[in-house]
């Protein structure tokens, strides 16, 4: 792994921090007109999500129950492995509940596709799936999300949340990382 610096490493910024802020309100503005008189419970993917999720969760006007899980496909591997393996659990009961899953970008769906079948085994009244990047050609339809904020092609990227072996999360927009600094 070769990490120089943020400005050095990225290849090209795909979305600003502007774009990215705006995008969240309009996704905020819509799960509030859908869950107007309810109380859903958020649900952030640890820890890719999480910038995303709490800029989320301040634009959605309802009350909301906020939760975690963690799950690891990647490890310090810019693929994933294939195998989802659950790292932390949620803390509450979504019986009867209605459920927004919050995920930062979605590839090849598995990690999706397994937490959709763990959490639907636990009876919630609904289920839906935000996410931020949806990149689309990597992942069959049925794992496609709800709700996301942008489509993306199979590029490696990072920022707002995305990161690479660690790196780059704190970055306020979505670059694109230069091959060189993961191959």
């Amino acid at each position: 792994m070769k990490i120089t610096n943020e400005k050095n490493d990225i290849e090209s910024v795909l979305f600003s921090e502007e774009m990215i802020k705006t995008r969240v309100a309009e996704l905020g503005a819509e799960l509030t007109r859908r869950y107007e008189g309810q109380e859903p419970v958020v649900t952030c993917i640890l820890k890719g999500a999480s910038f995303f999720y709490t800029d989320l969760c301040r634009q959605i006007k309802c009350p909301i129950h906020m939760d975690f899980i963690a799950v690891s496909s990647y490890g310090k591997d810019a693929r994933s492995s294939g195998v989802v393996k659950l790292v932390k659990d949620l803390d509450n009961n979504i019986t009867g509940k209605d459920l927004i899953i919050v995920e930062d970008i979605i590839d090849s769906g598995l990690t999706l596709k397994y937490l959709r079948e763990l959490l639907e085994s636990r009876k919630p009244r609904s289920i839906i799936t935000v996410c931020l990047l949806d990149k689309y050609e990597c992942h069959p339809a049925e794992c496609a999300p709800d709700m996301k904020g942008f489509d993306i092609e199979n590029q490696f990227v990072v920022g707002y949340g995305l990161d690479y072996a660690d790196y780059y999360r704190n970055l306020p927009y979505i670059g694109v990382l230069k091959r060189e600094c993961y191959t």
